[in-house]
């Protein structure tokens, strides 16, 4: 379909949280496609609905394709059932946020209960990359950014140095 404009940190849709996705809706794969489309445009490994100013319950992520093997995968209306394991720092980047990489904690597993675009219900567990990459979109549909997962002396210090 068509690559859309990223919204950047700090419009106020970022911040919003999205309700959610009615499987019946006609434009549903529309945007599931414009959510592909955009990422892979912008080089990123995931995409919120938010991020391109729709406040639903939808996003993708592609972990690997990188690294020349694709592997996308949609999550419509998603729950997180468990985060297991310690939670770990690592430098995260985020589309809303160019350029700014910044440690964020997540948990090392993540179980989460979607529906696929054929109406299937799927509960499964992920853990590395994907998992840490799911966490980060999913904070999206809440209306979460990396920078709230910084300490407010290191978010100060991070917003200062982006500049939008």
């Amino acid at each position: 379909m068509a690559k859309r404009d990223i919204r950047l940190w700090p419009d106020p849709v970022l911040s919003a949280p999205c309700r959610a996705v009615d499987l019946d809706d006609p434009d549903l794969p529309d945007l599931i496609t414009d959510l592909y489309d955009t990422m892979y445009a912008a080089k990123g490994r995931g995409l919120a609905a938010p991020q391109i100013a729709i406040l639903k319950r939808v996003f993708v992520v592609d972990v690997t394709w990188k690294e020349g093997v694709r592997d996308p995968r949609v999550f419509i209306n998603p729950q997180v059932m468990e985060t297991t394991g310690p939670q770990v720092a690592m430098d995260e980047q985020c589309l809303s946020i160019p350029d700014l990489p910044m440690s964020v904690m997540r948990h090392e597993a993540v179980t989460l209960r979607w529906s696929s675009l054929d109406r299937v219900e799927h509960t499964a567990r992920f853990d590395g990359t994907l998992a840490r990459c799911i966490q980060h979109e999913f904070d999206h549909l809440n209306g979460a950014v990396i920078f709230d997962h910084q300490s407010p002396e290191t978010r100060t210090t991070l917003e200062a140095r982006y500049a939008p």
